[in-house]
């Protein structure tokens, strides 16, 4: 099983941000955090790295579900969807499998939001 969905976009990394987050609102996610980790890691190494963004997204409906269900589960929120530019020059976007990622918790309630949140994350990359 793999732990992401991933798509390869035609357009650029910038529109490529702006239309994960539109998609991502669309099906009720908010994006909680940006992390711009080539300029963290110029900032913090002294290194060049591609175009590479992490977006922390949250739907407060399935993070409260998850929470009553288990509450150590904020180790793993958000959920992150990442937007890089591949070295070729093409941008791909990438969201997490919530079920992949929460497979060693045993616990069917949370499997069962982690897999209506796959369904919305898939539909977001597959929108693109």
């Amino acid at each position: 099983m793999t732990y992401h969905f991933t798509k390869v976009v035609d357009v650029p990394f910038d529109r490529a941000i702006e239309a994960v987050t539109k998609a991502l609102a669309d099906k009720g996610f908010g994006v909680l955090t940006t992390i711009d980790v080539n300029a963290t890691l110029k900032k913090k190494l002294n290194v060049q790295f591609r175009p590479y963004t992490i977006l922390g997204a949250c739907s407060p409906n399935f993070a409260y579900q998850a929470l009553q269900h288990e509450d150590k589960i904020g180790t793993m929120l958000p959920c992150n969807v990442i937007v890089q530019q591949r070295d070729d020059g093409t941008v791909e976007v990438s969201a997490v499998d919530p079920v992949a990622s929460m497979q060693s918790i045993e616990n069917p309630n949370l499997g069962a939001v982690a897999t209506e949140v796959r369904a919305l994350l898939s539909d977001v990359i597959d929108s693109l």
